[in-house]
């Protein structure tokens, strides 16, 4: 099963509170774990990964705490997922070369690197803006011909 990690789900909803606020306005970790319900030590610690990765800026002071870097429409899914995970990488194929022993071997490595590539390619289609706003996020066609189930081999 493909799916991102707590950690990243956590940060993309807390970057969709922090779209819904004003460019100006800052929020602390505090605040943010009161408004979306999340554990503080996470809440503190995936901000501050965000800080670091420059999706959002820090602000000290008494009205310090934080905001997005830039406007969320200049933020893609792909950006939050790899300050978060790492590189988006399927396989381990997928990573870059020198990442598998197998791959000289490998039938398989050309297909899913074109798999991990379209992925990567509609998550930076999709924008943080987009995901805040539910209903403005593309609905991408699938691909024709009948899909395969589970126990289909593909």
């Amino acid at each position: 099963m493909l799916r991102i990690s707590k950690i990243t789900d956590y940060g993309i909803v807390l970057l969709a509170h922090f779209a819904e606020l004003a460019a100006s306005e800052t929020r602390s970790a505090r605040e943010m774990a009161e408004t979306s319900a999340l554990p503080f030590p996470v809440v503190g610690k995936v901000l501050k990964i965000l800080s670091q990765e420059g999706i959002l800026a820090s602000h000290r002071g008494a009205k310090g705490g934080y905001a997005l870097a830039r406007p969320a429409r200049e933020i893609s899914v792909a950006e939050i997922i790899s300050a978060l995970e790492g590189p988006i990488a399927l396989t381990e194929c997928s990573a870059g070369p020198g990442h598998c022993e197998q791959e000289a071997f490998c039938g398989v490595r050309a297909p899913w690197q074109r798999i991990n590539r379209a992925i990567q390619d509609t998550l930076c289609t999709v924008t943080l803006d987009q995901l805040a706003h539910s209903g403005s996020v593309p609905i991408l066609p699938l691909a024709s011909g009948p899909r395969p189930t589970r126990g289909d081999h593909v």
